[in-house]
């Protein structure tokens, strides 16, 4: 799995995004509250026990929500090593460009993933830092 890290807070990447609850159910927003234009949009799902990520990029900045389950997500920016674990449909993670990481989805893990920029194999960095 993931090699022994610290579990660090990462206030400026971790966003409560705001949630609207009554007796009809919950919503929860994210426009206006990340720090980027989102150019694209997927969900992962049906990976229970794998791990996937594996990588870093030049430019793209994402932002992930755990809108079912939870996913581990571990990360590793050069210089710290930390693992994030996202659980509530409420919290999103912001994934800078240089921030290597993988994600260990738990049973029934539906990650959302919200892109700064669209799909270009030329900014995929598949090299670890260590």
């Amino acid at each position: 799995m993931f090699a022994k890290s610290p579990t660090i807070e990462c206030p400026n990447q971790l966003i409560e995004l705001p949630t609207h609850s009554d007796s009809r159910g919950a919503l929860t927003v994210f426009e206006k509250h990340l720090p980027f234009d989102v150019k694209r949009v997927y969900w992962i799902y049906n990976c229970d026990k794998q791990l996937r990520g594996g990588h870093r990029h030049h430019k793209t900045i994402q932002a992930l929500i755990a809108v079912s389950g939870s996913v581990i997500v571990h990360m590793d920016n050069g210089s710290d090593i930390w693992d994030v674990t996202l659980n509530a449909p409420n919290k999103c993670l912001v994934v800078n460009p240089e921030d290597w990481h993988t994600l260990n989805f738990g049973p029934q893990g539906r990650l959302l993933v919200l892109a700064s920029h669209g799909y270009d194999k030329n900014d995929y960095i598949y090299e670890p830092y260590r």
